[in-house]
């Protein structure tokens, strides 16, 4: 600890503060669908996240050990570089949490360090072949992955389920719930936690303070287990919401069969020391569940939103990486000044978050953001409501028979624009 220097002390500071957004910026992974369906308290949900976290960060270093000695190569990468590359994936967490989106903390982080890189010192320092085999097919297969066994895991419930009380089926599948929920945060804290643990070792490496290749020191695993519970707890209630209410709308039997199959994806892609994303895991997960239930479906237009966000996060980081870097090369007064840009841009959007505050008290309120119910439906959403038969108890509740369930969604009265009663006479409009 005595080597370490003021600019290495920030670095590690910075990639501490990363690992508290990673910590914000995912809870939604493990809990969103425990919030939405009910089974645990919104509080009481993110507790016990960010414990799980913090026990899974001691799990394993095999993430760690790839991004510290894989990425990019260690001859000649300079400490300012890792202090660009953080900063490039500090904002875009901040901007993507911002508008609640559930983009990849991973792929920021990645794209930072390969912009800075880059930008330091050419293309000849990223090891492409770690990129695409690590990283990218990862985050091409994980979503589809976690998705497909998501669906036919709420098929199998359904099926097996079919027959008994759903008030009683429901109750026990909430259970089954925490129980998932748990093992997502787990995972969670053994895959992301690693991120910051192998970005703070290729700091050291970079300073002179460890050999290459060194397996992360025990007091770089702590404190970053630490900083990512603490960012757990705070949670990130913007993304819960999008999670747990904007994609789809969730049952206990699809919100315990997402968390298994996401948990699953995650932990066996830890064991191996593919860095993917637990975002997009426990995303295509929440979406392969909606469609596994009759009547379900996802809102795309969401969805929409969340793929774009998804394959802007890598180029997206690495630009700001490459600035951030373009700047630390100019000497002390670069380095202040990405610091100044960095806690600038981290206030001006902690003020906007302020405007339209959510938290652990309106999280789950269908009422925030009218955007959403304004929302018209999208093309695939309508085809599939068209043809799958709704929800047990929706056409009992609303007075229509079961042979009729598209006269239950039209029989209302809906209101003008006016704020008048439409004729009842006139259906309204699908």
């Amino acid at each position: 600890m005595e080597h370490i220097t003021l600019l290495l002390g920030i670095v590690i500071v910075t990639a501490l503060v990363f690992d508290f957004t990673n910590g914000f910026h995912d809870t939604a992974n493990a809990m969103a669908t425990t919030i939405s369906t009910g089974a645990l308290k919104p509080k009481t949900a993110v507790a016990m996240s960010a414990v799980l976290n913090l026990v899974g960060a001691f799990l394993s270093v095999e993430v760690a050990k790839t991004i510290s000695g894989g990425i990019v190569n260690e001859d000649g990468l300079k400490t300012e570089v890792i202090f660009a590359a953080l900063v490039g994936a500090i904002l875009w967490n901040l901007l993507t949490w911002l508008v609640g989106l559930p983009s990849s903390s991973s792929h920021a982080l990645f794209g930072g360090l390969i912009g800075a890189a880059v930008m330091s010192m050419g293309w000849s320092s990223i090891n492409g072949g770690t990129v695409v085999t690590k990283i990218l097919i990862p985050a091409l297969a994980a979503p589809l992955v976690a998705g497909i066994a998501a669906m036919l895991a709420t098929r199998l419930t359904y099926r097996i389920g079919r027959d008994t009380d759903t008030k009683a089926t429901a109750k026990g599948y909430r259970v089954g719930q925490i129980a998932s929920a748990g093992l997502v945060s787990l995972a969670h804290g053994t895959n992301d936690a690693q991120k910051t643990m192998g970005i703070i070792t290729l700091a050291l490496v970079t300073g002179g303070v460890l050999n290459p290749g060194a397996n992360p020191p025990m007091w770089v695993i702590v404190s970053a287990g630490v900083a990512i519970a603490l960012g757990t707890y705070l949670g990130g209630w913007r993304i819960i919401r999008t999670m747990g209410k904007g994609l789809t709308d969730l049952q206990p039997q699809q919100g315990f069969a997402a968390q298994t199959s996401a948990a699953t994806v995650i932990l066996a892609s830890s064991h191996l020391g593919f860095s993917l994303s637990t975002t997009q895991s426990c995303s295509g997960a929440v979406m392969g569940a909606g469609l596994g239930r009759k009547g379900g479906v996802v809102r795309w237009s969401t969805a929409t939103r969340m793929f774009v966000a998804w394959g802007l996060t890598l180029p997206a980081a690495g630009l700001v990486g490459a600035g951030a870097e373009f700047l630390t090369k100019q000497g002390p007064w670069g380095i202040a000044a990405t610091a100044a840009i960095l806690i600038g841009g981290s206030a001006v959007i902690w003020v906007l978050s302020r405007r339209d505050a959510i938290d652990h008290t309106n999280v789950t309120d269908d009422e925030i953001g009218a955007a959403k119910d304004a929302e018209p439906a999208g093309v695939v959403t309508t085809a599939i409501a068209a043809v799958s038969p709704p929800p047990v108890g929706t056409a009992a509740a609303s007075g229509a028979s079961s042979e009729d369930p598209v006269k239950a969604t039209v029989s209302a009265p809906t209101t003008t624009t006016t704020g008048a009663m439409a004729d009842p006479a006139r259906p309204a409009t699908v």
